[in-house]
């Protein structure tokens, strides 16, 4: 029992040194440690000493960008009353007889100004083609787009609505009613059958207003 005990107590006291050998390698790892870190800061503020901080800059500060909202329902009211307003006849009247060519001006508009947009001396900046659609489809497409063009800036137009070749009697069934439609617009200003190069008796060039600022 004597030596059982004996050994017992040499094992403690080994494991004692042990343990205070590892916590004085540790101490002296981190007095090397911090010696070493001192050195690299007193370095770098030598090193740094004449430095002087960049003036700051005069900037404004950023706005964030807002963006306009969109009148989505305004333009929904004002597409529903446009759509209200014009029907598929109109008093012939409003239709003026020139050179063979049924034209629109509206009032205050001089034929000078119909002569012009019949000579191609307007240039056409957008075109809508109706080939294919029903006249239901066609009448929303003629306001969609002609209201997407005053919106967008653009002066002249071109409408073809075709010759009614592939039609069922072979007459052109949307080329009465495409000219009713834009008369009754108050956007429209004056228009008049295309030139052959551009669509001839298949197409119509229209003046528009221009976009209020």
């Amino acid at each position: 029992m004597k030596d059982e005990a004996r050994r017992t107590l040499a094992e403690a006291k080994k494991r004692l040194g042990e343990t205070r050998a590892a916590v004085a390698q540790a101490a002296r790892e981190k007095q090397l440690t911090d010696a070493r870190h001192e050195r690299e800061a007193s370095l770098f503020r030598a090193a740094t000493r004449d430095v002087a901080p960049l003036p700051a800059l005069n900037r404004p500060a950023r706005q964030p960008v807002r963006l306009a909202p969109v009148p989505r329902q305004r333009q929904l009211d004002e597409r529903a009353a446009l759509k209200a307003s014009i029907v598929d006849a109109i008093d012939g009247d409003a239709l003026i007889e020139s050179d063979q060519d049924l034209s629109y001006a509206r009032d205050g508009i001089s034929p000078q100004t119909v002569r012009k947009l019949r000579r191609g001396q307007w240039v056409v900046q957008a075109q809508l083609d109706l080939h294919g659609m029903t006249r239901d489809e066609a009448r929303e497409a003629v306001l969609e787009f002609i209201q997407v063009a005053v919106r967008e800036g653009k002066r002249c137009v071109r409408v073809v609505h075709g010759k009614g070749l592939g039609s069922a009697n072979r007459e052109p069934v949307l080329k009465s009613r495409v000219r009713h439609w834009l008369a009754q617009s108050g956007a429209v200003l004056a228009f008049t059958q295309a030139r052959a190069a551009e669509g001839g008796a298949g197409a119509l060039v229209v003046l528009l207003t221009p976009h209020p600022a």
